[in-house]
């Protein structure tokens, strides 16, 4: 349940001048049910892609993506997303919003509010079901994206820089909301991020991506016990073994 193999897995676009770009090259990648992975990378060096590749919503060039051993070539109920944009439709209010993919799936109304109610709960916004977005803060709709994306029960999630848009003060709320989600729900978690303090703080390993073509630089073990004190010396020195290394040209080459 939930283990992704990655295998050989390259990207690229042709542009209207003919002329190609090489987003993702030779990426190989194993992720473990239960785990929370953090992907670090440059811009532009196709952490994106990755993500939309894995949730079945672009193609690889060459290369597998295999869930719990079965090919990745669509969007799948397998794999939830949120994304940094939060993504919600202002004309429907938190639990229709939460209830969406569910709906997508064919779920009737009772039944699709019953199952989607618990993870309203669960991040914290049972009172609001009847609010709009334009009602929420942005640290409040981020939760509904997340609860949306878990309603569907998926046996990954993916998230795509998720709190990049929000101010420090929050962000670092939702960072140690997400962690107490992770532990309640088991769920594999793979997190795109700019922030090296952030993925130390989240991660159960840290796969650092090269500048474009992106490609794996390196996978770093974060040996620290959770709760994580992001003020201690113990974090400070892994935190600087991480920007020692995406410092370095092997992890910085175009």
């Amino acid at each position: 349940m939930g283990d992704l193999v990655i295998k050989n897995l390259t990207r690229s676009f042709i542009r209207d001048d003919g002329s190609v770009i090489h987003a993702i090259e030779g990426v190989d990648l194993s992720i473990h049910e239960e785990e929370f992975i953090c992907v670090l990378g440059p811009s532009g060096c196709g952490k994106t892609t990755l993500l939309r590749m894995i949730a079945g919503l672009d193609l690889p060039t060459t290369g597998d993506i295999l869930l719990e051993g079965e090919q990745i070539r669509g969007p799948n109920p397998k794999v939830g997303i949120v994304f940094q944009e939060y993504s919600l439709f202002p004309w429907r209010n938190v639990i229709d919003n939460v209830a969406f993919g569910l709906e997508m799936q064919g779920v009737g109304r009772e039944e699709r509010y019953h199952r989607a109610q618990p993870y309203l709960d669960l991040v914290g916004l049972s009172q609001f079901s009847g609010s709009y977005p334009s009602e929420l803060s942005g640290g409040m709709r981020q939760r509904v994206a997340v609860a949306r994306a878990l309603a569907i029960e998926p046996e990954i999630l993916l998230m795509d820089e998720p709190f990049g848009a929000l101010d420090a003060q929050t962000r670092n709320l939702l960072q140690n909301e997400l962690l107490e989600i992770w532990q309640k729900t088991k769920k594999t978690i793979l997190f795109v991020t700019h922030s090296v303090d952030e993925a130390v703080f989240l991660a159960d390993r840290l796969v650092v991506l090269t500048s474009r073509p992106g490609k794996v630089c390196e996978i770093i073990p974060i040996d620290l016990s959770r709760p994580r004190n992001r003020t201690n010396v113990e974090f400070a020195q892994v935190r600087r073994k991480v920007l020692d290394l995406i410092s370095q040209p092997k992890c910085t080459i175009q």
